[in-house]
C-alpha cells in the first residue's frame, strides 16, 4: 500500500482515528482523576481494553500509539500492535517529544523531537507503524501568537513530514490552535487561517507530497472561557470556510482533534461540519482523530477495575459509533440513548 492509499484508508467513509498516544505524564493526570495508579501494567491494561473492543473496530481506521505502547504485549503475550492489525486497524505512532518554551518568546512553545527522528522512524516502521503524528501548539493570548512562533512550528512540522514520508509512513500534520482562553470565534478563525497558510507553505518548501498526508487541526471555536460561545452551525461554517481558503484539495482528509471539547460538543460540532461541508462541496474527507472525545467515558467506566472492563468496552464502542455517524453527518442526539438501553 503506497502513502496515498494509506492516507485514504485512514479517512475511509464512516471511520476515524483513535488517539491513544498520551504520554506517561498526561495519562497520569487522566488516571488520577479516576483513582488509578499510573503504572505500566495499568497503562497496558487500559489500552488493551480499548484495542480488544471488537464492536468499535468497524468505526476505527487507525490508532495513534505512544512509544511505550507500540512495544507492549497484551496479558496473553500478543503484541498490542497485532491486536489492531488483526482487526484491520492501522497502527500509528506519536513521534514528537512535546512542546518546549520557545526561546525569544517566553509565552509561546515550539515542538521538539527532530534529532534522531530518521532512526526512530525506521524502528517504528519495523514495529508495525504505518503512519506518524507530530503536534504543534499555537496559543491565543495578549500579543500572541507571534509570526515567529507560527513559523518555527510550521517549519518543524514540515521537516517532520518530509522525514516521515522518506521512511515510507504517512505523516499526520497537527497544528493545534488551543481553545484555552476567552477569545472570540472570530479570533480563532483569524489565527487558524494564518497558521494553516504558513504550514502549507512550509510543507511545499520541504517537498512533502500532500496526497500522502493528513491534516489534524482544531475546529474553529470560541475560547472555552468566552462569555458567549458560538453554536455548532457557526463552528461548521467558519471551520469549513477557513479550510477552503487554506488547505489544498490534494490533501485526502482532515481528521479533527477534539481539543478539550466535551464528548457531546465534539460530536455535535463534527456532525454540523460534515453536514455543511456536503452542501459546500468540500474536497476532503472530514473525519476525526479523537483522544478524550472517545476515551473520557470508557476511562471513567473502567476506573481501573477488571470487573468494569465489559462496561467500559461498551462505552468506548458507543462513542466510536456515534462519532463515526457524526463523521458522516448522520448523528442524532437520540443515538446517545442506545448505550442506556444496552
Amino acid at each position: 500500500m503506497d502513502l496515498a492509499q494509506t492516507a485514504r484508508a485512514l479517512v475511509a467513509p464512516g471511520k476515524g482515528i483513535l488517539a491513544a498516544d498520551e504520554s506517561t505524564s498526561t495519562i497520569k493526570r487522566r488516571f488520577e482523576s479516576i483513582g488509578v495508579a499510573n503504572t505500566e501494567d495499568n497503562r497496558r491494561a487500559y489500552r488493551e481494553l480499548l484495542f480488544r473492543t471488537a464492536e468499535a473496530a468497524p468505526y476505527i481506521s487507525g490508532v495513534i500509539l505512544y512509544d511505550e505502547t507500540i512495544r507492549q504485549k497484551a496479558v496473553d503475550g500478543t503484541p498490542l500492535v497485532k491486536l489492531l492489525t488483526d482487526q484491520g486497524i492501522h497502527p500509528g505512532i506519536k513521534v514528537d517529544i512535546g512542546a518546549k518554551p520557545l526561546a525569544g518568546s517566553p509565552n509561546e512553545v515550539v515542538t521538539e523531537g527532530l534529532d534522531g527522528l530518521r532512526e526512530r522512524l525506521a524502528e517504528y516502521k519495523q514495529l508495525g507503524a504505518v503512519f506518524a503524528k507530530w503536534r504543534a501548539v499555537i496559543t491565543i493570548g495578549q500579543g500572541i501568537p507571534t509570526g515567529y512562533c507560527i513559523e518555527a512550528n510550521a517549519h518543524a512540522l514540515a521537516r517532520y513530514a518530509s522525514l516521515v514520508q522518506e521512511a515510507g509512513l504517512v505523516p499526520i500534520v497537527e497544528p493545534e490552535v488551543l481553545m484555552d482562553g476567552d477569545h472570540s470565534i472570530e479570533r480563532c478563525e483569524e489565527v487558524t487561517t494564518r497558521t494553516l497558510r504558513v504550514v502549507y507553505r512550509e510543507l511545499a518548501s520541504a517537498h512533502v507530497v500532500l496526497e500522502g498526508t493528513l491534516l489534524k487541526p482544531n475546529m474553529v471555536l470560541s475560547g472555552k472561557d468566552a462569555k458567549q460561545r458560538a453554536p455548532a452551525d457557526e463552528v461548521a461554517h467558519r471551520t469549513v470556510d477557513v479550510f477552503k481558503r487554506t488547505v489544498p484539495a490534494a490533501v485526502p482528509g482532515i481528521v479533527f482533534l477534539s481539543g478539550g471539547q466535551s464528548d457531546d460538543e465534539a460530536t455535535v460540532n463534527l456532525d454540523a461540519i460534515n453536514r455543511y461541508a456536503a452542501k459546500a462541496g468540500a474536497p476532503w474527507e472530514l473525519s476525526f482523530s479523537y483522544g478524550r472525545g472517545l476515551q473520557a467515558a470508557p476511562q471513567k467506566a473502567w476506573s481501573g477495575k477488571i470487573e468494569n472492563v465489559a462496561v467500559a468496552q461498551r462505552s468506548y464502542a458507543h462513542r466510536a459509533k456515534v462519532t463515526a455517524a457524526a463523521r458522516m453527518g448522520k448523528y442524532s442526539p437520540a443515538m446517545e440513548k442506545e448505550l442506556v438501553a444496552a
